[in-house]
């Protein structure tokens, strides 16, 4: 299991399933500002509220020149279902093989009343222009985050 990485390295090279069987690669978004979010799986309450707070803030990530990124287990499927249901205007990445989570070390060891399992620690990344990460959420609580990351990314431009 990979540690995750710290803010002013480079951000890990990633290449994942999107819409439609496309291949989203984080070099597609080079000189742009990306926010690269791990969440444990769709349409469940916290990970529906975050994608939604990040779809209601569109807008402003665009102005601020930052695409979202969300990226789960789910699979493609999985992903097309939750973003049409809740109109999600940013990718779903579906990292099945959670290789991606790993290597940004948001695959870790979780527990729920007592049973421990293996699977997504809610994490944001926000990875600057110059490919670098400027910041790293880490055990992210729902509610205001969108917001809080819009903040940062706005303290960029």
């Amino acid at each position: 299991m990979a540690t995750r990485p710290y803010e002013g390295e480079p951000a890990p090279a990633f290449s994942l399933q999107g819409k439609n069987g496309d291949t989203v690669s984080l070099s597609d978004y080079s000189g742009k500002i990306v926010v690269l979010y791990f969440y444990p799986a769709d349409d469940t309450p916290g990970c529906t509220k975050q994608g939604c707070s990040f779809r209601d803030l569109s807008a402003e990530f665009a102005a601020a020149n930052a695409v979202v990124l969300g990226v789960s287990p789910d699979d493609a499927a999985s992903h097309e279902a939750f973003a049409a249901k809740y109109a999600l205007t940013f990718p779903l990445l579906s990292d099945t093989d959670h290789a991606v989570a790993e290597l940004y070390g948001a695959w870790k060891e979780k527990n729920n009343y007592g049973r421990k399992y293996m699977g997504i620690e809610r994490t944001t990344f926000v990875i600057g222009k110059d490919g670098n990460i400027a910041k790293v959420f880490g055990r992210v609580r729902v509610d205001g985050h969108g917001d809080a990351v819009l903040n940062f990314v706005k303290g960029l431009i």
